[in-house]
């Protein structure tokens, strides 16, 4: 488990004063000036020495990511754009940061666009999060008044500007380039890659996206030194991280905890345990609703890292844990995640557009009892059909939770096909 003296977000609970003179008390802006002298490069590659992975799911190195901005300004400028379109369900760490802890979040988007050679960035903040911005909002006033950003940035001589940009909502808007459209004012979509952001991104402009999560952690890792965070969790799965755990646990909560634990310690040590007990498990899914559901079994002995996680074709994703216990009725469970993907889907691609609303309609058969059995793997073969062949990352997180319900909970599937009689009263 983490020790207290490795947390770099000692304000999650909002238990002290999340603006300038409480974060000064807890060690923000400490240093920052020393850490910019450091130079760009440096910076850069401390990042990548920490083993930092970008905490918004896609777990792509930190430091690699903001390697491939171009070495050189010339006529057009670099942008930081940071992803708070916190959208994903079941997922709430970012919001955490962004109301209780900013300042950890702008003094880390300095860090992070003084070593990509940019001089603004801006933080697309999802827009049910209103109250959220405000106080975001509060803490850039107050960074700008004590000099700590603008013209003369910690006294460094480095101009640093930070905007803050309220969405719609839109899930979609959660994915980069579909981000970057929305901050242009344009029709929230995805855009074809190649160009990648780090050469033509917002504006047209060499752009790199990352997670808040990603950005606040960076002055901690800068002060502490990359070796301290490289040291915690598990080889290629270091540092910490923000764990969300809700669904049929006696604690729900957001914590900060060590790369690489234990799944069922997680669980038990800081959401008081499954209701009615570890026995009274029937799955989790382990990073939020894009990633495939996990059985009592897999759960007994999986760690929260990518790689333990991949290897039972799952995912960390962003560590949004969610814990159903056996009242639950994970067929309906997991259709009501293929409604929300439809619903989500932009429209752009022909596979997600017409494949999510095909498996949200089988889905919706087999839990009424009217499907066939054969219609089982006739819904695993569109899954198939729509993973990989979408432009963004929508069409495998709608397919890939129906993939983990056919893995795992297949047998569930064909009683509620053979069993029409014993189907639920949420079914009926």
């Amino acid at each position: 488990m983490l020790a207290d003296k490795d947390r770099i977000f000692t304000n999650i609970y909002g238990l002290d004063d999340p603006f300038l003179a409480g974060a000064r008390k807890r060690g923000n802006w400490d240093g920052t000036k020393k850490i910019l002298k450091k130079g760009r490069e440096q910076i850069v590659e401390d990042i990548k020495n920490s083993g930092l992975r970008g905490r918004g799911g896609a777990g792509f190195s930190t430091g690699m990511k903001w390697s491939f901005m171009p070495k050189e300004v010339g006529d057009r400028p670099h942008y930081l754009v940071i992803n708070a379109d916190e959208g994903e369900p079941g997922t709430c760490k970012d919001r955490e940061i962004i109301r209780h802890d900013p300042h950890t979040l702008i003094e880390g988007a300095l860090i992070a666009s003084f070593a990509m050679g940019a001089h603004a960035a801006y933080c697309y903040v999802r827009g049910e999060f209103y109250r959220e911005t405000e106080v975001l909002q509060r803490a850039v006033d107050e960074a700008y008044e004590a000099g700590l950003i603008g013209e003369n940035a910690c006294g460094s001589g480095y101009k640093f500007d930070f905007y803050i940009h309220l969405g719609a909502g839109a899930y979609i808007c959660g994915e980069e380039t579909a981000l970057i459209e929305s901050l242009e004012g344009k029709k929230g979509q995805p855009r074809l890659k190649p160009p990648f952001p780090a050469n033509v991104g917002v504006f047209g402009c060499p752009t790199t996206v990352n997670n808040v999560e990603s950005i606040a952690v960076a002055p901690e890792i800068m002060r502490r030194g990359p070796e301290w965070f490289a040291g915690i969790g598990k080889p290629n799965n270091t540092g910490t991280k923000l764990f969300n755990i809700s669904g049929h646990v006696n604690t729900p909560c957001t914590v900060e905890e060590e790369m690489g634990i234990s799944l069922k310690e997680l669980i038990e040590k800081h959401a008081g345990g499954v209701r009615g007990g570890w026995d009274n498990l029937l799955g989790v899914i382990p990073g939020g609703a894009s990633v495939p559901v996990l059985n009592k079994e897999q759960c007994d002995t999986v760690t929260m890292d990518y790689d333990a996680l991949r290897e039972l074709r799952s995912g960390l994703g962003t560590a949004a844990v969610m814990v159903m216990d056996k009242s639950t009725d994970i067929v309906r469970a997991i259709t009501r995640l293929s409604a929300f993907y439809k619903h989500e889907s932009c429209g752009q691609c022909t596979p997600c557009r017409e494949g999510t609303g095909w498996m949200w309609r089988m889905m919706e058969r087999i839990c009424k009892g009217e499907a066939t059995l054969e219609e089982i793997d006739l819904l695993e073969q569109v899954t198939y059909q729509v993973e990989g062949h979408t432009i963004c990352a929508l069409g495998d997180a709608a397919a890939w939770p129906i993939q983990g319900l056919i893995r795992t909970f297949r047998p569930e599937m064909e009683r509620r096909i053979t069993q029409p009689a014993a189907k639920t009263d949420q079914a009926a």
